[in-house]
């Protein structure tokens, strides 16, 4: 994307690329596009980014995903120490395909939340992104009371409800390479409106009660748009 929804304290974990501080742009959190070695890079980077699926709010087209050089020179910056890990090039561009990966997950999740609920919305955009992989949401505080392990990163994504409404996201994500978690896949996501007022509220109450009757009556909900068909 203009950058990517991901922060992580080690790049193997996959989440994404570390990003806040006062330079980043406002929009993605991310620092200004370097795509130049650093120096004593042990091999050369791609330096292509990427397009995603997903649109953006502020301008026509759609997000672009970081370079792997940007995304390595993001870590760099952060403080990652990459001689501390036996990492290849073979290694890197797996990181990046998850990176890219989940983040595609991640929108796919909110077009479902917004087409079984505000169906009168067709095209929801990305207004905006941010992560902070130290601050736990209240449900990744609660699960991880009852001894399930925290996420290993948190985004918050802006979306733009057809410009009748802003709705914030919370996005956590899990290691799932234990296959411990109900997911499929290396990471499981956890996505959902973050509760703002009443609609919010209301929205993740249906979901709750959409998602028991699939789980334990096998009821599967009717989503009103076509968006989520091929989801």
């Amino acid at each position: 994307m203009g950058g990517c929804p991901q922060q992580t304290q080690s790049p193997p974990s996959c989440g994404g690329c570390p990003m806040n501080n006062n330079e980043d742009n406002p929009l993605n959190n991310m620092p200004p596009p370097n795509q130049q070695p650093s120096p004593g890079q042990p091999f050369v980077l791609p330096t292509k980014r990427e397009l995603s699926t997903i649109p953006k709010a502020h301008e026509d087209g759609y997000w672009e995903y970081p370079s792997p050089q940007m995304f390595w020179n993001a870590m760099i910056k952060r403080g990652w120490r990459w001689k501390e890990e036996d990492l290849s090039e073979k290694d890197m561009e797996n990181i990046i395909r998850i990176h890219n990966l989940n983040n595609e997950r991640a929108w796919q999740e909110i077009l479902k939340w917004e087409a079984l609920l505000h169906p009168e919305c067709t095209e929801p955009k990305l207004k905006s992104f941010k992560g902070d992989y130290e601050k736990l949401s209240p449900r990744a505080r609660f699960y991880k009371l009852l001894g399930y392990p925290a996420p290993f990163d948190r985004h918050d994504w802006v979306v733009d409800r057809c410009g009748k409404k802003d709705v914030r996201y919370v996005i956590d994500y899990y290691d799932n390479s234990s296959g411990k978690l109900k997911s499929k896949t290396v990471t499981h996501l956890d996505v959902r409106p973050a509760i703002q007022d009443v609609q919010s509220f209301w929205d993740r109450i249906v979901v709750a009660y959409h998602s028991f009757k699939h789980n334990y009556l096998g009821i599967t909900p009717k989503f009103v748009s076509d968006s989520t068909k091929s989801v």
